[in-house]
């Protein structure tokens, strides 16, 4: 008798929005594309014509001046949305999408995407939530590169790469990424990298195993003034 009364409750809960099942089921006219590592999803320039949900893998969206010089604006895992700036009136892209591992994404076409969202109210909020994620992740990275060490911001890099902090974040582990590749997202050199990633090894804060383990000892580093 006890437990009817608590699984009554449990029927009465709103079930959990899973965006995955969602996109699937949702009729989108879409198409899953598999990049390689350093494959570009889009460039600089492109027209901006759909937008990208990633599913598998991670992506790196950078910029590139008019003097050559890259600065890498963000990097995501599955479960983001990127290129719907088309979204908001954005006819060319403003950045490079590049996969910095093997990636499948989902590609939905403009039209599609505007059309889905104004008829289904689920989605637009997860959408938003989403945007607005973005947006704050994107004023933290700014202030991590302006006032923190090279140390601190690899440290923050890696625990972001490994989606610290999420459910899917169980196990922390990430495929060895190119001590370049992580220079290149911290803003320093690749021995500086080197040096902070044998560091890590030793204090027992990273481990190589078939693949890039990321302990959540590391948040000691971020934390530590």
């Amino acid at each position: 008798m006890p437990n009817k009364p608590s699984a009554a409750r449990d029927r009465s809960l709103p079930p959990v929005f899973d965006l995955k099942v969602f996109l699937d089921s949702a009729g989108l006219t879409r198409r899953v594309i598999k990049f390689k590592r350093n494959a570009i999803v889009y460039a600089q320039g492109a027209a901006a014509d759909s937008v990208y949900y990633l599913q598998t893998g991670g992506v790196k969206l950078s910029v590139l001046s008019s003097t050559g010089r890259e600065a890498v604006v963000a990097m995501l895992g599955p479960g983001d949305f990127f290129g719907e700036g088309c979204l908001a009136a954005q006819s060319r892209r403003i950045g490079t999408a590049k996969a910095i591992i093997l990636t499948s994404v989902l590609r939905i076409s403009k039209v599609e995407m505007i059309r889905t969202l104004h008829q289904q109210p689920e989605l637009a909020d997860r959408f938003l939530q989403h945007m607005l994620a973005r947006n704050i992740r994107i004023e933290e990275d700014l202030v991590d590169q302006l006032f923190n060490s090279s140390e601190k911001r690899l440290a923050r890099t890696l625990l972001l790469l490994a989606r610290y902090g999420t459910e899917e974040a169980i196990t922390r582990k990430l495929p060895i990424l190119s001590q370049e590749t992580l220079a290149e997202i911290v803003g320093t050199t690749r021995s500086r990298v080197n040096f902070f990633m044998n560091k890590f090894r030793k204090m027992g804060f990273i481990e190589y195993n078939g693949g890039l383990k990321i302990n959540s000892s590391l948040l000691s580093i971020v934390l530590h003034d």
